[in-house]
Parts: C-alpha cells; structure tokens; sequence
C-alpha cells in the first residue's frame, strides 16, 4: 500500500484533548487521509498510522532504531506486509540550531533531505514563548518551514506550521510530483518529523 492520489495541500491537526500526540491528516476537500497515534510512556518513539481516527485499520509503523539521542533514526513500515519503505535518519548536533534530516530508501541510500528554512524562528518562538501572556500568542505569529528536496537539489515539498494556538496545525504543499513509493516515504518521514519538532517547541 501506498499514499497516493493525494489532493494537497494535507492538513495535519493535533488533538489537544488527549495526552498522547495525536493527529488527523485530512486534504485538501477535508477528507481523512490518515490518524496518527504516538505511542505513550515509550522509551523509543512508537507510533503507528491508521486509517482515520477510528482506528479500525493500522496502516503504516514508525519505530526509532535505537535509544532516543542526537542521532536517532526511526524505520518506516507497512504494517500489513511489513515491507519497509526506508528510513528518517536526524543529523546529530546540527539539529539544535536547525532542524535537519536524511530520508534513505529501504537499500540505506539517500534520496531526499528536510531543512529547517530559518532557524532563527525557532528561537524566537522559545524566547518569546517564555514571557507571561505575550507566550500564548507565539503560535500565530512565529511559525517555521520546512523544505524537502532530492538529491538533485529540486524542492519537492513544503511544510508549514500555520498560525494557531498551541501549536496544533501544520500544512503539506507538494511542489513537484513525484514517484508513488518515493511520495510515501516522503510523507511518513514527515509526519515523524513533524511529531520529533513539535516535542522540541
């Protein structure tokens, strides 16, 4: 199975009434395209996509390859067949600054990157994010980006966290169109990435 005949943009919505970092993808016509669920109280991330937020069907499986650190990697699976799509690998200390990530094949070989556009967004956020009452605000006003290209340095996706409180809704535009497999891929990394950047604020 594959994410394909997507009508972007992809609405990622967090829920804010559960503990767990839960969201719907929807497109573009307000249509499900999948619920993500991390898994609690783990000590490596664990969190599976399902079909909608019924979750009568799992979908994919997202599973970090070693003990949460700087250069955690996280596998990228179906769950049904247990074919692997491949891998998000994060870039160690350069991802304090700016966000910055490696999407390999199911054969470990590179084939996008995700960049952080302006690392100085993040930091404002935190700053401002720490003055009493002023802090509610910074999710409307202070929101990165977040680029994908290939390896052959063409921009592919785009996404954004759109003005809101709390933080709780980011936005998929795809740039260029791509191969079915290579968009899965693509967008389950994402949506880990997603999950790993909200948690950093």
């Amino acid at each position: 199975m594959v994410l394909n005949n997507l009508n972007y943009p992809l609405d990622f919505k967090f829920k804010i009434t559960t503990l767990a970092s839960d969201f719907n993808i929807t497109d573009r016509n307000g249509n499900y395209v999948a619920y993500v669920r991390q898994k609690m109280f783990k000590l490596k991330e664990d969190v599976i996509i399902f079909n909608d937020e019924s979750k009568s069907k799992e979908l994919f499986r997202i599973k970090a390859n070693q003990w949460i650190d700087f250069n955690a990697s996280y596998s990228l699976s179906e769950i049904a067949t247990g074919r692997s799509f491949g891998r998000l690998a994060r870039k160690g200390m350069r991802s304090i600054w700016k966000a910055s990530y490696d999407i390999l094949d199911a054969n470990d070989q590179p084939k996008f990157k995700i960049q952080e556009d302006n690392g100085w967004v993040k930091v404002f956020d935190n700053m401002v994010g720490e003055i009493p009452v002023i802090g509610m605000f910074t999710g409307y006003f202070l929101n990165p980006s977040y680029t994908v290209t290939g390896m052959d340095g063409k921009a592919y996706f785009r996404l954004k966290k759109m003005p809101s409180f709390f933080g709780r809704r980011f936005q998929l535009d795809r740039v260029i169109d791509i191969d079915d497999e290579e968009e899965s891929l693509v967008i389950l990394s994402l949506l880990m990435m997603t999950l790993l950047e909200r948690a950093r604020g």
